[in-house]
């Protein structure tokens, strides 16, 4: 296990890395907020935890704290599915086709990259390039002997700088500005105790459930499904608090820095720069599907960009509820490229090793 993933996905708990964590992170979403930057909460605490992790200072954060964060994100994004984004379902059968050639032409973009400029092997540069998820590609790389750090590095930076570069593309580019304007402030106060105990439901409930049925990202997947059937049958309206998920948003921020603890920017500075350029790549990609789906379907442009772009599930529905994007259609499309790859990677990589 690399030393990456032991630090954003602790199982143990340690008290003074985990303040650190929760300090530093904090304080870069503090900064962030100040400045009026984009989606400051959470790309503050992942810059200044990543820096603080790449100075060498012992960060941590437990696996349970961000999966129960994660929880939360699934109801916010259930309760985004309103019959009329039901409705209008059907119509996305377009751009999740194209998922399948998204997920090819990126993949294979970066795994030609990664075999012959990067001279990784070719298990650590096919997983490597796969645009999964990072914790099922680096245990299956791992499986069939890649380099599960190298992988798993490479993963993260992926996800860095999409997360990073696409809310200030946003804010900055006027050509594909997605509205301005968030979802409305919900304070702690106005939620009654039976909605607190609703959404809890549907949290635990929702986790327990998927893991069950053994789903890809469970502790999305499984709240935002019941969170979504529970708003549909008019149970409850509300939503969890501001205040809830700009925490969840510093925990999952401070996770995705910790997951540097362990590499020195000398010591990882090539791996790191590979996967700056195969992520720069995989986001160009994204750009053109976009521009050229939105000609086909009726979806808008940064709606697709934000349901293809190759960073996190939880990180990118964070990105759209922030931006007011549709966040129902760019988590449903996460999802499906998750399992996608999940399922097919694997098949495609023995089919291809038994050609070779």
């Amino acid at each position: 296990m690399s030393d990456a993933r032991d630090a954003g996905d602790a199982d143990g708990f340690r008290a003074a890395p985990f303040l650190s964590a929760i300090a530093i992170g904090t304080a870069g979403g503090a900064v962030f907020a100040w400045l009026g930057l984009p989606l400051p909460w959470m790309l503050g605490a992942m810059t200044s935890t990543t820096v603080a992790a790449m100075a060498g200072i012992p960060l941590s954060m437990p696996s349970w704290l961000r999966g129960g964060c994660v929880t939360v994100l699934g109801v916010m994004l259930g309760a985004s599915f309103t019959p009329a984004v039901v409705a209008q379902m059907a119509e996305w059968w377009i751009t999740i086709a194209a998922l399948f050639g998204w997920a090819l032409a990126s993949g294979g973009l970066g795994w030609a990259y990664f075999a012959r400029v990067a001279r990784f092997d070719r298990v650590t540069a096919f997983f490597s390039a796969s645009p999964g998820g990072l914790n099922e590609m680096t245990l299956v790389g791992a499986q069939l002997g890649g380099d599960e750090r190298t992988i798993s590095l490479v993963h993260a930076t992926r996800v860095f700088i999409t997360v990073f570069a696409i809310p200030f593309w946003f804010r900055f580019h006027d050509a594909l500005a997605a509205p301005a304007a968030g979802r409305g402030h919900v304070d702690l106060l106005s939620v009654g105790l039976e909605d607190y105990a609703i959404l809890a439901a549907c949290a635990a409930v929702g986790t327990i459930v998927a893991a069950k049925l053994r789903m890809p990202a469970a502790t999305v997947i499984g709240p935002m499904f019941l969170s979504a059937a529970v708003h549909l049958a008019g149970v409850t309206e509300s939503a969890p608090p501001t205040l809830v998920i700009f925490a969840a948003q510093v925990v999952i921020g401070s996770t995705l820095g910790c997951r540097f603890v362990g590499f020195s920017p000398m010591a990882a500075g090539r791996t790191i720069a590979h996967a700056c350029v195969v992520g720069s790549m995989m986001i160009a990609v994204t750009v053109a599907t976009s521009l050229a789906l939105s000609r086909v379907a009726d979806v808008s442009v940064p709606s697709i960009l934000l349901g293809f772009a190759p960073g996190g599930l939880a990180e990118m529905s964070l990105v759209a509820i922030a931006l007011a994007a549709d966040a129902a259609f760019v988590a449903t499309h996460h999802i499906v490229r998750i399992v996608i790859v999940v399922l097919c990677a694997p098949l495609l990589f023995r089919y291809l090793a038994r050609g070779r």
